[in-house]
């Protein structure tokens, strides 16, 4: 497992830890800008499947450092993935919903044409075709909107706000979905056969929401379950009005994932349950 110590990572360890036998290597063990070492550290690893959880992943930072961006997001997975072809193992490498340029109003498919609008979006769709030129095998899962309890993330900020604030606002005109880390965790094992198929599959929760919306659910969830938060409502942003940022975001980003379900069988739990876990699990104080 690369990225071991970021938001995913973490909870992708946490569920296999007794399960599989799993190493773990963080950004300190591993140094995805020093290819020798990542060469001599994962040749001397014995594994059947390689999880690759670690990007550059501050899209306004990937502006300003093309370079740093390119070299993490696309050609060290690139390494990652001749180090899986020499041993025979298998890279499942994570990618996102920002490699869509976002003008499509209706969920996106695996097939769809990437067109991204950022430098972070560019470089993580280098990446993916980097990987899967490697060879065959190897697996790209795009995700989204990505939460859970071991990094902060946007729901997190909102919930803080909204404990600090009586009002509280968020973008209301961009729509993608969040994703549990949790759900990613317990998805993926279906996926470590080296039987299955390579190339992308997404894997979003169920559904498609606003940032505003997906804040507002956060408030109503942290009510429900007794979580003390001073402001009620989020208030109305517009992607115009986001004057500090520096990096172009896809205004529609929703994932399909009806090619996972084809595949397992099993379709995601909608992102409202998905939130709904999360702040009951980690706020709640009943």
């Amino acid at each position: 497992m690369v990225g071991s110590g970021g938001r995913l990572g973490a909870a992708l360890m946490r569920e296999y830890r007794d399960k599989f036998e799993v190493t773990g290597f963080n950004h300190t063990q591993l140094d995805l800008s020093n290819f020798d070492e990542m060469r001599e550290k994962l040749r001397e690893t014995d594994f059947d499947v390689l999880i690759n959880a670690a990007a550059f992943t501050n899209v306004d930072l990937c502006e300003t450092r093309r370079d740093q961006a390119f070299l993490i997001n696309a050609e060290a997975p690139l390494v990652l993935a001749e180090i899986c072809r020499d041993k025979n193992a298998k890279l499942i490498h994570f990618s996102t919903d920002y490699v869509f340029n976002g003008e499509k109003r209706q969920p996106y498919i695996e097939s769809d044409s990437a067109n991204a609008i950022s430098i972070y979006g560019e470089s993580k769709r280098a990446g993916e075709k980097l990987v899967l030129a490697a060879h065959d095998r190897h697996l790209i899962v795009r995700v989204s909107w990505v939460f859970g309890p071991d990094r902060p993330s946007f729901i997190d900020a909102m919930i803080k706000r909204a404990q600090e604030n009586t009002e509280i606002d968020a973008v209301a005109d961009k729509f993608s979905t969040p994703t549990y880390t949790q759900d990613i965790a317990e998805m993926l094992p279906q996926l470590f056969d080296l039987h299955v198929k390579g190339g992308i599959l997404h894997f979003a929760d169920a559904g498609e929401c606003s940032w505003q919306e997906y804040a507002q659910w956060a408030l109503d969830c942290c009510r429900e379950f007794g979580v003390s938060v001073k402001a009620k409502t989020v208030g109305a942003l517009k992607l115009k009005d986001m004057k500090n940022w520096v990096a172009r975001r896809p205004v529609y980003s929703v994932l399909s994932s009806a090619k996972y379900t084809e595949l397992t069988g099993v379709a995601p739990r909608a992102w409202h349950d998905a939130v709904a876990d999360y702040i009951s699990r980690f706020y709640s104080k009943k």
